[in-house]
């Protein structure tokens, strides 16, 4: 179901979802079958794709009550937009990863496109991730560094145990997370964990932009206000929880 929602309005043909899964097509196909009886994906029927099921919306409206804050949070993703001139995001942390929730578009004309709606990310690779993996307890970083031993044969050196763990206790001092290019070369981000109501960092808030935007001058201004639109909207989600 992960991997059929990742792929959005597009969809997967089983032959993808298969390997995607590392499972054979012919239970690939079972296991869609079977979802499918029940609505949580459907399958296009002129090009055989497999997309979300009806059945997924209405689950997705129940929990929403719970789960989703893009309603309090959106005014605050375009005022970082517009005060930064930089794309802002909303992510939210799922299990070991982030997705992307809401997206703002900054006026200066030359932009990154490393994160839209729905991508994920493991938790300490994008900006996001990394702020919120900064900011859970001890316990639970060493377990997700147990779960994840391939970090950085997948995502490069800088994702290996040992030097990510000097980037979460710097964001951790620093209050906000930086990516230096270490996902697309050129491409610059900053990211800020928002907490629950009982101080669980549960989403976070980011920048990106190209690089030559983020020297050391500007990069303390951008983490103020960063920073200071992570707290207004953790203060919203407070006040919301009750």
């Amino acid at each position: 179901m992960r991997l059929v929602t990742a792929a959005g309005a597009d969809g997967l043909s089983v032959a993808e979802l298969a390997r995607s899964a590392d499972l054979t097509r012919p239970t690939a196909h079972r296991l869609l079958t079977a979802l499918r009886h029940e609505g949580l994906v459907d399958q296009d029927e002129r090009s055989g794709r497999w997309m979300p099921g009806p059945e997924l919306y209405l689950m997705g409206t129940v929990a929403a009550s719970r789960y989703d804050i893009t309603g309090i949070a959106r005014d605050v993703v375009r005022s970082l937009a517009v005060r930064t001139e930089e794309s802002a995001f909303l992510s939210v942390r799922r299990g070991d990863e982030t997705v992307c929730l809401l997206r703002e578009e900054g006026s200066f004309p030359i932009r990154s496109f490393v994160l839209s709606e729905g991508v994920r990310f493991p938790l300490g690779v994008a900006s996001a991730g990394l702020a919120i993996l900064a900011f859970l307890p001890p316990h639970d970083v060493d377990a997700y560094f147990e779960r994840h031993p391939e970090l950085g044969q997948r995502w490069g050196a800088a994702h290996a145990e040992p030097r990510l763990r000097t980037r979460l206790k710097e964001t951790h001092e620093r209050g906000f997370a930086l990516n230096p290019g270490l996902i697309v070369e050129g491409s610059f981000g900053l990211g800020a964990a928002v907490f629950t109501r009982e101080g669980h960092p549960q989403w976070a808030l980011s920048l990106t932009g190209v690089q030559f935007r983020f020297g050391p001058d500007r990069l303390a201004e951008l983490g103020r206000i960063l920073l200071a639109h992570a707290h207004q909207l953790t203060t919203r989600v407070a006040s919301a929880q009750r």
